[in-house]
């Protein structure tokens, strides 16, 4: 299958939280008080409209009359669809909900269509998938909400159903789909078989009136703001997230263990402790004593300061003498096949790794170098490699470069009788 293209969601900071949105997702909004995806959704809404994709509002909660006010000059365009699933599901036919249409209003730009057998579930689809056939590109889509669906259709059963069959089928038609839920209005066993299904889950909160955004779920994306809560407040359409960064010791660690490609076990043989020990430090359970910390700090090859803030800016460093680059593990690959190193210390915090790979004469790697979603550049510099990549065998040799978005090499293999020597570009 193609590679699916990457949108926004029109709230840039979620998109580098979340790595952005791809063709095919379907996200869902856990909300906690079932008024906060509301913004999101109204983002994403303007971003698609803005570049002239086709948009299916989908509403089981609100009549078109109330969800045009709410939608005010975002309703003023051709590619939006409204599906009303109120007027004769919740409104139940009844004459100020009729009325709708029955007055025209010759200023409306967008397009409004009631489904008339809002309880049928499978006229519902059937509409629905029509509705798309009808339109050009990817469309995108508004669910709001699952809640009021399973009101509508008696039971939580339907909606795993209807839930089950829409998400695969809607990728596989190039949508990207906003599914909005109210979290305490259903039991965990509905939540966690419709997050299996989903591609992104996002939850969102509020504690003392304070609101929270986290990512639950994020597949084929290599983020590493999973499960942290991100404060954000709003006005109107703008949504400010809280930059202050936390102490946060533990995740600072992870961070340059996973780039130094050690496990916890390692980092504890070096150090001098425990797994368990590294396991609650990087949770930040616990912090290390002073003797265990400038251990870590030097097994890790990174300055002490770095544990406590944020490193310099890129920008302010243009030079990284050969002294500071370390070497590397891989730790799916067997040891004696490749070696690496990084050439860039590992708290520098730009937005590219340099690696110089090596791989041995005759061997094979049976997966690729790095577990990584985002772009990646190669460049030969000597020897001769073959690569894997969606079934088809690729020769590459001095000289040549290799540019990966999100796809993985299968293998790798240098046939030759010389050590194959990368110079990797890995993007963060």
């Amino acid at each position: 299958m193609s590679e699916k293209m990457r949108v926004s969601s029109g709230v840039s900071r979620l998109d580098r939280l979340l790595g952005g949105l791809f063709i095919g997702d379907n996200v869902l909004w856990y909300d906690d008080s079932g008024s906060l995806a509301s913004v999101f959704c109204l983002n994403f809404l303007q971003i698609s409209l803005l570049q002239h994709k086709p948009l299916i509002y989908v509403s089981f909660d609100r009549s078109p009359k109330n969800l045009l006010e709410k939608l005010g000059a975002l309703a003023e365009s051709p590619d939006l669809t409204i599906l009303d699933g109120f007027t004769c599901g919740s409104g139940a036919c009844s004459p100020p909900f009729m009325q709708f249409y029955e007055e025209t209003d010759p200023e409306r730009v967008c397009h409004v269509k009631m489904i008339d057998k809002p309880r049928d579930m499978s006229h519902v689809t059937e509409l629905l998938y029509r509705l798309i056939e009808t339109m050009d590109g990817d469309v995108r889509l508004i669910f709001e909400s699952i809640t009021g669906m399973q009101n509508l259709w008696g039971g939580e059963e339907a909606i795993i159903k209807f839930y089950s069959h829409s998400c695969p089928r809607l990728y596989e038609l190039n949508t990207v789909a906003y599914w909005i839920i109210e979290k305490l209005a259903h039991s965990r066993r509905l939540r966690a078989q419709i997050s299996k299904i989903a591609q992104v889950a996002i939850n969102l909160s509020i504690s003392r009136g304070t609101t929270a955004l986290t990512i639950l779920k994020a597949e084929n994306r290599h983020t590493k703001d999973m499960h942290e809560p991100h404060r954000y407040w709003t006005k109107d359409l703008t949504i400010t997230f809280d930059t202050e960064k936390q102490l946060n010791i533990g995740s600072r660690i992870k961070e340059f263990r996973i780039k130094r490609g050690l496990s916890q076990a390692e980092l504890a043989k070096l150090v001098g402790v425990t797994p368990s020990t590294i396991s609650q430090v990087e949770a930040n359970i616990i912090y290390p004593s002073l003797p265990a910390l400038l251990k870590m700090v030097e097994v890790l090859s990174v300055n002490i300061g770095s544990l406590f803030q944020q490193a310099p800016e890129p920008e302010k460093r243009i030079i990284f003498p050969a002294a500071e680059s370390i070497d590397v593990e891989f730790q799916d690959l067997s040891k004696g096949s490749i070696q690496g190193r990084l050439l860039t210390p590992p708290d520098f915090d730009g937005k590219m790794e340099p690696y110089i790979i090596e791989i041995e004469p005759n061997r094979e790697l049976p997966a690729h170098f790095f577990i990584h979603k985002g772009e990646e550049m190669g460049y030969v510099l000597s020897g001769k490699l073959r690569m894997t990549l969606n079934r088809a065998t690729h020769t590459v040799r001095t000289g040549d470069v290799i540019y990966l978005t999100s796809e993985m090499p299968g293998q790798w293999k240098n046939p030759g009788p010389n050590v194959a020597r990368l110079l990797w570009i890995k993007s963060k």
